[in-house]
């Protein structure tokens, strides 16, 4: 399968480097958890990680693409509350920590975009 712009070896990819960096660096993603959401913010993070590495395998795999990629726009949909609150939690920071961080909120839609068009994309035919 060619790797073009919207390929779903290119989105997998992309959600198994987004678990690595909630493993390697949990710190910096617990500070994006909403308090409203019960328990701690680290298993939050930690859940968040195997959450993406499923979705990745699921993307990844013809027989489940289109179901994990569908399921990949609404768990972008899902996250987009931290973005929030890691733009909010930055209005005490520096101008460029402010910028960083309300350059992520519009940045949830082409992924969220590039998801449903590798569903869509992905074939029905069970026997590849």
């Amino acid at each position: 399968m060619p790797r073009t712009p919207s390929s779903p070896l290119l989105l997998a990819g992309l959600l198994v480097g987004a678990a690595v960096a909630h493993t390697v660096a949990p710190k910096q993603f617990d500070a994006t958890v909403p308090r409203s959401l019960p328990g701690s913010p680290r298993r939050w993070t930690y859940a968040s990680a195997v959450v993406e590495l499923a979705l990745a395998a699921g993307v990844a795999h013809p027989r489940t693409r289109r179901v994990a990629a569908r399921a990949t726009a609404a768990f972008f949909v899902g996250v987009f509350p931290a973005n929030v609150k890691l733009a909010v939690d930055a209005r005490r920071r520096s101008p460029a920590v402010r910028a960083a961080a309300l350059a992520r909120l519009p940045l949830q839609v082409p992924l969220v975009l590039w998801a449903r068009k590798v569903g869509r994309a992905a074939t029905t035919d069970l026997t590849t």
